[in-house]
C-alpha cells in the first residue's frame, strides 16, 4: 500500500512554539503525523523553546537559560511534525496561507527569505507581550520580561551592578542601586523575591564592598490595591508579608504614568530613582493579529473564538493560549491568559482536529481552574488548590507548595519530551546543580 503524498494530506500548520502551541504539535505529530493522517508544521521566531514560567528565574541568574531550552527541530523530528523558523506577518483567508517575514542573522545577513506556508487547518497561539499601556518612557527606559533574550539582558545588567559594587565603595548617604518592579502579579512577586536571593547568592562570592543589604534595593509597583489581585486575598497577604520580611518595598495603588532614565514616576507624585526597570503589568497580543484579515479581535488584539477554539469568521482558523479570547458561558469573563488554560486548550485541541478529521464534530473547551501557585524562591511558595482537588480553595505553603509547583515544569516537559527524557533531564539538572555555581555568574 502506497503512502499518501504529503500534498494529499490534510495540513495543520500552527503558528507560537509557546507551551500551548508546542504541546499542540507534539500531540498531533504522535496522533496523526506518525501514522500519515495529516501533515503537521509548527512555526516560530525562534529556534528554542523555553517554559515561560521560568523567565523570572533567567532573569535572576537562578536559571540558565541553555540548561533549560529544548531545539524545536529536534522535537519535531522525534515527534513527526514539521519545523518552519519565521515570523509571522500576513494571512490570506481566501488562498488558506500565511507569510512569515524575511529571517536575519546578528550581522544583519539574510537568513530565510519571506515564506508563504499553506494549511487547511489553522492555530494560532502566539501568546502574548506585556502591555505597557502607552505609558511614557516605558518602552525606552524598562525591560519588558517577556522573552527569554529580554531576561538575558536583564540579568547581564544585574551582575554588571554587582561588579560595580565592588569596585566601588559605599559612602554613607549614597543610594543603593535599586531594581523597579512594575507588576505585582506572579511574575513581579517572583522575580522580586529571586533577585533578593541572587544579590545574597552574589555577594558569598568574595565581591568585596558589595552588601546586598547595603547595595541593593528592590521595589514592587502596582496600580491595583494588594499584590496578584487576580489571585485569591489569602494568597496575596502571604505573598506580600513574605516579601516585606526580606525587606522587599512594596507600593500598591500606585499608577506609573512616566519612565525615565532617573527612575519611575507614580500619579501620587512619588518618584523611585532606579538603576533598572522591569515592566511586568498587564499583557495584550501584537499589533499585527487586529483583525488580521478580517477575524474578531477585542481590544488585547484577541482573537474572539467560540469555545470550539474557531475564530468566530472562519471555522478552519483556531487560536488558543493568551493570543484568544475564549468565552466560559454564564456571564463569566473570559479564560484567564495562564499556563494552566494553555495546556487544557492544546489537549482538547489535540483530540478535536483527531475527531474532525474522522468525520466527527469537534470538542467544546470548559476551563477548569486547578488554582494558582508563587514561588518565592527558596523561601516559599504559596499557593491555593481548586476544583476537583478541593471543594472551594485549599490554601497550601511551604515544601508541599513547592513541590506542586516544580511538579508544573515537569509536567509540561513530560508532555513534550516523554517520561523517559524528563526522568533523563531530571537527573542532569541534579548533577548540574551539584557542580555549577547556585546562580550564573556571567
Amino acid at each position: 500500500m502506497t503512502q499518501p503524498t504529503t500534498a494529499a494530506l490534510h495540513r495543520i500548520t500552527i503558528v507560537g512554539g509557546g507551551a500551548g502551541g508546542l504541546e499542540l504539535a507534539v500531540r498531533l505529530g504522535r496522533r496523526l503525523g506518525r501514522k500519515g493522517k495529516a501533515h503537521v508544521t509548527l512555526v516560530d521566531a525562534a529556534r528554542t523553546h523555553l517554559w515561560k514560567p521560568l523567565l523570572h528565574q533567567v532573569a535572576a541568574g537562578t536559571l540558565d537559560s541553555h540548561s533549560d531550552e529544548l531545539e524545536y527541530l529536534a522535537l519535531a523530528r522525534m515527534h513527526c511534525f514539521h519545523f518552519r523558523l519565521g515570523r509571522m506577518d500576513g494571512l490570506d483567508r481566501a488562498h488558506k496561507e500565511i507569510y512569515l517575514a524575511p529571517t536575519y542573522d546578528d550581522q544583519g545577513e539574510e537568513v530565510l527569505p519571506r515564506q508563504s506556508i499553506p494549511y487547511d487547518t489553522l492555530v494560532i497561539a502566539i501568546g502574548s507581550q506585556t502591555n505597557d499601556f502607552n505609558t511614557p518612557g516605558a518602552k525606552e527606559n524598562a525591560i519588558m520580561l517577556d522573552s527569554t533574550e529580554a531576561a538575558e539582558r536583564f540579568h547581564a545588567r544585574l551582575v554588571n551592578a554587582c561588579l560595580r559594587a565592588q569596585a566601588k565603595a559605599t559612602v554613607p548617604g549614597q543610594g543603593r542601586f535599586t531594581v523597579t518592579i512594575i507588576g505585582g502579579g506572579a511574575t513581579g512577586v517572583e522575580l522580586s523575591a529571586e533577585l533578593h536571593m541572587t544579590a545574597k547568592i552574589v555577594s558569598t562570592y568574595g565581591l568585596n564592598n558589595f552588601d546586598p543589604e547595603r547595595d541593593v534595593k528592590i521595589v514592587v509597583v502596582d496600580a491595583a490595591p494588594r499584590l496578584l489581585q487576580a489571585l485569591p486575598a489569602k494568597l496575596s497577604d502571604a505573598v506580600a508579608r513574605e516579601l516585606r520580611s526580606l525587606d522587599i518595598e512594596i507600593h500598591t495603588n500606585e499608577r506609573v504614568v512616566e519612565v525615565t532614565k532617573e527612575g519611575v514616576a507614580m500619579a501620587s507624585g512619588k518618584f523611585i530613582p532606579s538603576g533598572i526597570v522591569v515592566w511586568a503589568a498587564g499583557i495584550k497580543v501584537t499589533d499585527f493579529l487586529r483583525e488580521i484579515d478580517g477575524l474578531e479581535s477585542n481590544r488585547l488584539n484577541q482573537l474572539i473564538v467560540h469555545r470550539t477554539l474557531q475564530t468566530t469568521r472562519d471555522p478552519s482558523v483556531f487560536a488558543l493560549g493568551d493570543c484568544a479570547a475564549i468565552p466560559q458561558g454564564d456571564g463569566q469573563p473570559a479564560v484567564p491568559p495562564r499556563a494552566q488554560s494553555a495546556h487544557q486548550e492544546a489537549s482538547l485541541l489535540a483530540k478535536s482536529l483527531e475527531r474532525m478529521l474522522a468525520g466527527k464534530p469537534l470538542l467544546e473547551y470548559t476551563y477548569k481552574d486547578r488554582g494558582s501557585l508563587v514561588s518565592l524562591g527558596h523561601y516559599s511558595t504559596v499557593g491555593s488548590l481548586m476544583g476537583a482537588i478541593a471543594r472551594g480553595s485549599v490554601f497550601i505553603e511551604g515544601t508541599i507548595a513547592k513541590w506542586m509547583y516544580w511538579t508544573l515544569h515537569k509536567q509540561h516537559q513530560i508532555t513534550v519530551l516523554g517520561w523517559l527524557r524528563t526522568w533523563l533531564g531530571t537527573w542532569a539538572e541534579a548533577i548540574n546543580w551539584a557542580r555549577n555555581p547556585r546562580i550564573k555568574l556571567h
